[in-house]
């Protein structure tokens, strides 16, 4: 079971205000900074494509963002399970649905929240603007007024229009009931299905697996009334009628007695041990009532060991999640420009998801969810965090949507647009997770070093709290709590463990283990216990050294130079020592390693080919195959330069070394990074685009990170401490709680720690 990570008011505020109000922005795809790019973006070049759409509106899917762009829409009626709180309040959730579009599938989106209860206005306001958009996703309207709006702008569309409350938990759920009927031995046209919860997402989900096969009269579909039975009038409308059974029986507990299959979007409690007892062998529970089941997969395999159980939460297995489905529908449909979702495409993305959930899983999604992933009773469903579904499920949408003829533009060559759905994958994004889920299964206990520091103390909370091991920060007691209570998480000091010299029991041991070191390098032991008691990074490391923790993130609040000279009285780790430091570039879904960006001034080639030996093994354990370019200001000799002849000769050493990785140089960065570009020089042995750069100096490096963070907006993380005998990494004096964070994460993934 993976645990549960516990956020404050605190921490969901600032996300949502740091570093700027919402989740995301618009960023222009095409150049906009001459006079001619205004003339073509605007007028009087624009003035083109606008005859053109004119002549052709199918021309807009190739002339403007139409083709990849999805609204989100809600009147906030319906909010999380939070009820009806208004369409302003709705927004944040809006916003976090659209960009998690993009973040899975590369979709762009955009929330609409409209203030009105009134469906006919929301069928008139989303039809005025459905033109804009490739097609539209509803979210959390209030039924019964979900079925009216969907039902009527799906027959005055001619897009996609798909209520995510309904079909996307049913989609979901579909996939693991395939799954789950295929190993309990059963057939979906002869089992006896329990459903309750008769609202949106309900009657979705009895709809869906009715058009899967499931019979009429084997289906049974509850509310808080009991049973919905041929003639019933109290709490009854034309949706429920729909779903009426004709039975004798009334209630939810008559119901379940000798039931294969119940599926719960009701409410916590709703389903006893007794109903679980009473079920047929191999019982099939799906409770997915949120945030609490209908019964918790414990209290289930407590009175039945055969039954296969999935929830909607993350922290048990099988969890029903609707990210598994909507970004994918959508990838897929909007792809073949298509007029509609319809059930057949909904049924081809469960089917697909049950295959994937059949296939061998691979390690690095077995490591994000916590544990050894095989089909069976505990795992039927595919984690949100598979890299395989962005090129697996919109595949067999689009071919589904094809077949039915609601397709536009079909794609002809379906091998070739699996591929292309490959490379709109974000690897940043899965590395992150990877290296996330690493730290968390190695529950290091995480040394942060600079206690006095409002972000550092940030950090440290969201550490812990996101199960990722243990923080302790090194400082004064009286003052963390003070600036823990500044910052609104006082409850934390309960949680953190503050260390500092005058309570730890180690002093003795700390003070004789630096005076061996220091004895002989001018210093008495007076000095050493000056060091030890008053110098925090000394302190540290000293923990470090001796075991008193597993990992050190320090440098928020000092030059990292002066940090590194203070480590080292402790650790080897100067560049005469093998360590390397190593900054990992993330932007625009791209990852790019450089290095010497810390210890190295002035490398000579046997120390560049050092540095791209680390670098390379800091690339493969985050997840890179490396591809090193040893970059200048000339090409393969050209110009001839003594400053760049050290480049030139770097690789011969790599050649004499016989390492096992890509290298290449000297070359240009151009050459290095643009395929087009480097198609010039044939001989080259790197097979793709670089993804680790080896530059000249100290200098050169700092200034290439600092140029991309603060012009191009990159995400660093750096720079890693790489070739030392212990996790250590060094902040910039400007990191935010994240980059703290993330820097954590990486000491506690031992990422760049020399474990030979």
């Amino acid at each position: 079971m993976s645990r549960k990570y516990r956020i404050t008011d605190e921490e969901a505020l600032a996300y949502h205000f740091e570093p700027t109000p919402g989740k995301y922005e618009i960023v222009a795809s095409t150049p906009m900074a001459t006079q001619r790019d205004l003339s073509l973006a605007y007028s009087p070049g624009v003035a083109v494509p606008v005859q053109a759409i004119a002549d052709n509106p199918e021309l807009a899917y190739d002339y403007t963002v139409k083709g990849n762009m999805v609204a989100v829409i809600s009147n906030g009626t319906s909010i999380l399970g939070m009820g009806n709180l208004g369409a302003l309040a709705s927004k944040p959730v809006m916003e976090g649905k659209a960009v998690l579009f993009k973040r899975f599938a590369d979709v762009n989106a955009i929330d609409i929240e409209l203030d009105t209860l009134d469906a006919d206005e929301i069928i008139k306001a989303v039809h005025l603007m459905s033109p804009t958009f490739g097609g539209i996703n509803l979210e959390d309207i209030k039924a019964p007024e979900c079925f009216i709006i969907e039902q009527r702008l799906k027959e005055i569309c001619d897009i996609p229009v798909f209520h995510d409350d309904q079909h996307g938990t049913a989609v979901i759920c579909a996939a693991g009931l395939i799954n789950a009927l295929e190993i309990s031995g059963k057939k979906i046209e002869d089992v006896r299905i329990v459903l309750n919860g008769a609202g949106a997402a309900g009657i979705a989900c009895l709809e869906l697996v009715k058009s899967m096969g499931a019979q009429q009269n084997n289906c049974i579909m509850c509310d808080t009334k009991g049973v919905i039975y041929q003639g019933r009038t109290e709490g009854m409308n034309q949706w429920k009628s729909a779903h009426a059974a004709e039975t004798d029986l009334r209630t939810l507990e008559e119901a379940m007695d000798g039931a294969d299959v119940f599926l719960g979007v009701s409410a916590k409690g709703a389903v006893t041990a007794e109903m679980v007892a009473s079920m047929a062998d191999n019982p099939v529970i799906f409770a997915m009532a949120n945030p609490d089941p209908e019964i918790t997969p414990e209290e289930a395999h407590a009175v039945r060991a055969d039954a296969i159980v999935a929830t909607g939460r993350s922290d048990y297995p099988n969890q029903v999640n609707n990210v598994l489905g909507f970004p994918y529908l959508f990838r897929g449909a909007l792809d073949i420009h298509a007029r509609a979702i319809n059930d057949e495409m909904k049924i081809a993305c469960a089917h697909a998801l049950a295959a994937l959930a059949r296939e061998d899983v691979p390690d690095e999604v077995a490591m994000a969810y916590g544990r050894k992933l095989s089909f069976g009773r505990d795992y039927i469903i595919p984690t949100p965090f598979d890299p395989r579904l962005i090129y697996t499920i919109p595949p067999a949408v689009a071919k589904a949507g094809m077949d039915t003829g609601v397709a536009r533009r079909p794609i002809i060559d379906l091998d070739a647009y699996q591929h292309s759905l490959k490379a709109r994958m974000d690897p940043t994004a899965s590395i992150q997770q990877s290296l996330y889920a690493r730290a968390r299964q190695a529950q290091s206990r995480m040394i942060f070093t600079e206690g006095d520091d409002e972000r550092v103390l940030r950090a440290a909370v969201a550490y812990q709290r996101a199960g990722l091991g243990k923080s302790l920060v090194v400082g004064q007691e009286d003052d963390v709590k003070r600036r823990l209570e500044t910052a609104g998480l006082g409850d934390a000091m309960r949680e953190l463990q503050v260390v500092n010299a005058a309570n730890t029991r180690h002093l003795d041991t700390y003070r004789a283990f630096l005076y061996k070191r220091l004895q002989r390098k001018g210093m008495d032991q007076r000095d050493v216990h000056r060091l030890v008691t008053r110098d925090r990074n000394i302190f540290a490391a000293l923990m470090l050294q001796h075991g008193h923790g597993d990992g050190l993130v320090t440098g928020a609040t000092r030059k990292s130079a002066l940090v590194m000279d203070m480590i080292n009285h402790v650790f080897d780790a100067r560049a005469q020592d093998g360590a390397v430091g190593v900054s990992a570039l993330l932007y625009k879904g791209k990852v790019m390693i450089i290095a010497d960006t810390l210890v190295h001034e002035w490398p000579d080639e046997e120390d560049l080919a050092d540095i791209a030996t680390r670098a390379a093994e800091v690339a493969r354990s985050i997840g890179l195959v490396p591809r090193v370019a040893f970059v200048s200001f000339s090409t393969f000799g050209y110009p001839v330069s003594e400053r760049a002849d050290k480049m030139h000769r770097a690789p011969e050493v790599l050649t004499r070394r016989g390492v096992d990785f890509e290298f290449e140089g000297e070359m240009t960065v151009d050459v290095a990074l643009n395929p087009t570009v480097a198609a010039a020089y044939p001989f080259s042995r790197l097979t793709g685009p670089a993804n680790v750069l080896v530059v000249p100096a100290r200098h050169s490096a700092s200034i290439s990170v600092k140029l991309m963070q603060e012009m191009a907006g990159a995400t660093v993380i750096g720079p890693i401490l790489a070739g030392v005998p212990k996790p250590i990494q060094i902040l910039s004096t400007g990191a935010t709680v994240n980059d703290i964070l993330n820097m954590s994460v990486m000491a506690a993934s031992r990422i760049g720690a020399n474990t030979k």
